[in-house]
Order: structure tokens, then sequence, then C-alpha cells
């Protein structure tokens, strides 16, 4: 018989590295190996405990109570505070905007105001729960247009969203602001600080301009903080925090409409693993709050870096000034971003391609680690060998007559066949002799296909690629 854990790590070399600080996107590295062991030993030792009932394993409680004292304190939460642990962004964006839903009864249209720049997890809460989102327009510093906020919002509002920092540009909205004209209607506000929630605390005790966010601003309601980023815990948990309990209180779930337990539930999940509550909870007990201000410091450090390199760049340029560690790159005419994409993955640097929106071109995205900071020349040197790869290569040109059969379709009435004609002209699939899917080595031409597609097309086309990728692997 074989064996199960060899074959998982045979399985594992495919994937990204998660430690080495070379992937800038997913994952989130320290560089401290003994807080990925300790991380591991607290995971494996709660992997069977269960957070469905706190009275059954009340240790589970004390630490999640305690990592959301850890969060109130960072986050600047008044006394009367609460949280909930949750499994990732998502689910506590999800949760803020089903509460926000449910404490309005009386809205029988609910709608929720969010910028353009906000996480697409609002949108994926507004198809869940049927709550309208009603999207503001972003200035050219790609910040939220707080008097467009203000003037969207209506009786039927139950919640305005900013985010710190946005996902895709890096920048922090103006929450003040936003929060004021919330509170002048009397709308929730709750503040997307998923990605610098961890960070941006520190980063202001750094001395960096960091624009004001936490709860200290009058009128934030919630605020969303994933602790598997930069508080660099196993996936997947994160914090949803309100102000005060009876803003959390519609969150909750409970039902005795059946013959079995009274079900009694914080978040959308009710098994929840105890093993990402206690990785989570030993990172952050392990790594302290003096610990964290070294490692902001350290990536920080790292964003600086990189930005340094791009600059010496003439075919790069940023997006926007990073106000967290969130680094955005533009291309100028000579350089195809996804092209460049390719060349940096093939040189061992996974990056992010975004694909253009409103008006805006294709860019790419780093998500920088403190684990990054020891590797920047390493770094630079694969950017600059990227750069003048790409540069030589030449831009990624799709067919006239592939960007008109692509126009003409429309993605809700696409048949079985479409997806399948699609998916081989796009090149996200190819059958192997032995009939197996085989995903693209390099990327540059399935991003160059997807960029001249409308959103709605690329929406449809990834639908069918996941369902593709997704079928049962049979051993009978």
């Amino acid at each position: 018989m074989s064996d199960p854990l060899e074959r998982l790590r045979d399985l594992q070399r495919a994937d990204l590295p998660v430690h080495g600080g070379r992937t800038l996107a997913y994952v989130y590295d320290s560089g401290d190996a003994e807080v990925d062991r300790v991380a591991r030993e607290a995971v494996a030792a709660y992997a069977a405990s269960n957070a469905l009932d706190p009275t059954a394993f009340p240790s589970l409680l004390q630490m999640e109570n305690e990592l959301v004292g850890f969060a109130c304190d960072l986050l600047d939460a008044p006394d009367g505070a609460v949280g909930t642990v949750t499994s990732g962004g998502t689910e506590s964006i999800l949760l803020a905007v089903q509460g926000a839903r449910d404490s309005r009864p009386d809205v029988l249209r609910p709608r929720m105001v969010l910028p353009a720049t906000a996480h697409a997890a609002f949108h994926k809460a507004a198809h869940y729960f049927g709550v309208e989102a009603v999207v503001v327009p972003v200035g050219p510093d790609f910040r939220a247009d707080a008097t467009a906020t203000a003037d969207a919002i209506d009786d039927d509002t139950v919640l305005v969203v900013a985010s710190a920092p946005s996902y895709a540009h890096g920048v922090v909205d103006p929450v003040t602001d936003i929060a004021a004209a919330a509170a002048a209607r009397g709308v929730r506000c709750h503040v997307d600080a998923c990605i610098g929630g961890w960070v941006l605390p520190y980063a202001a005790r750094l001395g960096r301009a960091v624009p004001a966010w936490t709860f200290a601003v009058e009128g934030v309601t919630s605020i969303s903080v994933d602790t598997h980023k930069y508080a660099y815990a196993p996936k997947g948990t994160s914090l949803l925090l309100h102000r005060d309990a009876g803003l959390r209180r519609p969150q909750f779930f409970a039902s005795a409409a059946w013959p079995g337990y009274t079900m009694l539930n914080a978040t959308t999940q009710s098994t929840r693993s105890g093993g990402p509550i206690a990785g989570t909870w030993a990172v952050v007990q392990h790594i302290g709050d003096g610990g964290y201000l070294a490692l902001a410091e350290q990536v920080l450090a790292a964003v600086d870096a990189i930005v340094t390199c791009v600059e010496r760049e003439p075919a790069l340029g940023l997006v926007v000034t990073p106000d967290s560690t969130l680094v955005t790159l533009a291309t100028d005419d000579t350089l195809d971003p996804f092209t460049l994409t390719d060349e940096l993955v093939s040189r061992g640097w996974y990056v992010q391609p975004q694909l253009s929106f409103e008006g805006s071109g294709p860019t790419i995205h780093l998500s920088v680690s403190a684990g990054t900071l020891a590797h920047v020349d390493e770094l630079a040197t694969a950017l600059g060998e990227s750069v003048a790869a790409a540069q030589a290569a030449g831009p990624v040109e799709v067919d006239h007559g592939v960007v008109a059969f692509i126009e003409a379709l429309d993605p809700t009435a696409l048949t079985d066949s479409d997806f399948d004609g699609l998916l081989a002209a796009s090149g996200l699939v190819s059958a192997s002799a032995e009939g197996d899917l085989e995903l693209p080595t390099r990327m540059a031409e399935v991003n160059a296909m997807l960029d001249v597609a409308s959103p709605a097309m690329r929406e449809a086309l990834l639908v069918a690629f996941l369902d593709r990728l997704q079928r049962p692997v049979r051993t009978s």
C-alpha cells in the first residue's frame, strides 16, 4: 500500500511555495520558521475539535475571546466592542452585510453603498442576501468618492462600505468622511480592513502617514480584519468586530424548528474546526505586539525597496503610491503586462495580473510579505530580466476574429459546446493523451483573451473553467 503522506508531498510539488517570500499573492510569509512550527503544532492539536458548541470546547471559546481582545486593542475599539472569528475575509464581509440587512426588517429592498474598488465579496453578499449593491465611483487616486457616497445613501440603505486598503490598488478610502455621511443617516458603516487591519496600526506607530480608519473614527460600526494575512496565522481565519454587542446580534442564527439540538451559530458555519482558531491564537501569542511591530517594519521596508526597483525600470510605474503592503504596477506601450507576469513566474516570482476595468488598463498586483524583504535584491534582478524578456517577446495579440466572436456571444445563453470551444480557444484547458485536462504553463495568451472579453463573459468563461476542473477522480 502506498504511503498517503508521501503522495501528499508529491502532489504538493506542483503548488506555489508558501515560504520564501516569492509568492506575492494568496499567501503571507513572516519569514520566521518558528512561526510556522508553532502554527502547525497548534492546528494539529485541535484538528478534531469543534467550535460549534463553546460549552463542549471552552478552550476554543477562550482563544477566540483573546484573539478578539487583541484585535480590539489594535483597532481602537471602545469598551463594549465584540467580535467573532470567521473562516476568512469573505465570510466576515458576508456576515457584515447579512447583519446589516437583518437589523432593518422594515426595509423591503435593502441597499448597500460601496465604492467601485470594494472587494468582490460584497457583490457575493449582494447575490446571496438580496441586498442591492449601489456602486459609486472612485477618484483619480482610486480612493472612494465620499461626496458620491453620501449622495447615494437613501432610506433603503442598510450599509455603507469603505476599504483600508482596497485590494486592487492598495490605498485607504476617506473613512472619516464616509463614516460621517453614514452616521448622519443612521446607517451602519463597515470598514473592510481584511488586508490592512493587522499592519496599518503598526505602520502608524512606525511614523508612516496612515489615513484614519479604525474605531477611533466616529461612525465606523464594524471592521473585518484577516488574521491569516498579516497576523501570519494559518489559513483560514478572520475577525469581524462590532462597536457594540447590539450591532452584532442580528448576525447570530438560532433554530429550534427541528427535533435535534437547538442550532446556535455566530457565523455562516455550524461546525468550525478548532485547528485554525488554535493555530491563529498560538501564532498571535508567539509573535505578540512587539513582534508584529517588527514584522510591519520589515514588510514596509520591502515595499519601499520594491518601489525603488520599479522606479529604476522606465517601462514600469506605480498605479498609485501604496498606503500599505499592496503594490500595483502599470506598464508602458513597450511592455505587455501579461507577458511580464509569465516571465516573473518563470523566474520563481508569482505575481497576480489584474484585467482591464472601466477604462483602466491591465495591471500587476503584488501582496508583499515580511518574508520578502530578505529577497528583494533577487526580485530586482528577476524584474530587470523579465522586463527585457517581455519587451523582446512583444505584446500578445488576440486574433481579430476571436475578438469579434467573443463580442458577438451572449454570456447568459452559451451552450456547453460554446463553452468547450471558448475554453479550447482561450487555452485555459487542453486534453492530454489520456484525456485529462492540463493547465497551461504560461498564461499571457489566456489573460489577453480574457482582457478583451466583457466582465460578464469573463465570469462565464471562468465558471465554465472551474466546472471542467472540478470533476471526480475515480479509483475503481
